[in-house]
């Protein structure tokens, strides 16, 4: 059988990127898929680099018909595209709200919508869709968390629809991460602070590691996780124990 073809949105990214080199590592063809960069970092890693708009559907059949064409086949899709617009319930504008929930939400939701025909063409398929801790209590901007909850809900659905397909679905929800997007929340000191406070926080008393969320991506999308759908694997070092860090 030729080697397996994962798609990873959000690809020229901290955590994306990172996930891309654990798959490329674990055997993968991986197609990494990104608004901005994707050929770039793609060619640094040896893989396949595809432009997409997550929230536009023409642009996500482009793009998905451009892997196929490249490899014939789909199996697995790791919705990681995100933003986190800073913002409170009080200041946040209808643009940025609407933007957030696009990404966040309607993005992972047309990529599976487009996948599925790919998905029955290769016999089954698995999706992994990138939440956050912050779906259990906040402790972010106000879209960003209703986001990430909502995704729960939509992977519990598309699990239940897409299990008779032999695709199963689920969430890795990380905390806390030292990514690029996550070193635009404040200046250096207050994104240092804050990192120190979560930290303090854990029940491990520390970060998790970008490439501790890529590996439990991984397992997700291997052999082994095969009977495991509709489930939300939190990779928190147990900060999700105390939802609420600030």
């Amino acid at each position: 059988m030729s080697a397996r073809v994962a798609i990873v949105t959000g690809g020229a990214g901290g955590l994306g990127r990172t996930i891309g080199e654990v798959l490329h590592a674990d055997g993968f063809r991986v197609a990494l898929l990104d608004l901005k960069g994707a050929p770039e970092v793609a060619g640094e890693l040896g893989v396949l680099g595809v432009p997409v708009d997550v929230t536009d559907e023409e642009s996500v059949r482009t793009a998905l018909a451009r892997v196929e064409q490249e490899w014939g086949r789909v199996d697995a899709l790791v919705n990681n595209a995100g933003v986190e617009p800073p913002h409170t319930l009080e200041t946040v504008d209808p643009a940025t709200w609407a933007q957030t929930l696009d990404v966040n939400l309607a993005g992972p939701a047309l990529m599976i919508k487009n996948c599925i025909p790919l998905f029955r063409r290769a016999g089954g398929g698995r999706i992994v869709n990138i939440g956050s801790r912050t779906w259990l209590g906040g402790g972010a901007s106000a879209a960003y968390a209703a986001a990430k909850a909502g995704l729960v809900g939509l992977t519990r659905q598309a699990a239940r629809e897409l299990g008779p397909l032999g695709v199963t679905v689920n969430v890795v929800a990380p905390s806390f991460l030292r990514t690029p997007l996550n070193a635009t929340k404040g200046d250096p000191e207050f994104v240092e602070a804050f990192a120190e406070r979560f930290a303090a926080a854990s029940p491990l008393g520390r970060l998790v590691e970008p490439r501790e969320v890529a590996h439990a991506v991984a397992f997700l999308l291997s052999e082994p996780a095969g009977a495991i759908t509709g489930e939300t694997l939190h990779v928190t070092a147990g900060t999700h124990l105390a939802p609420y860090i600030h």
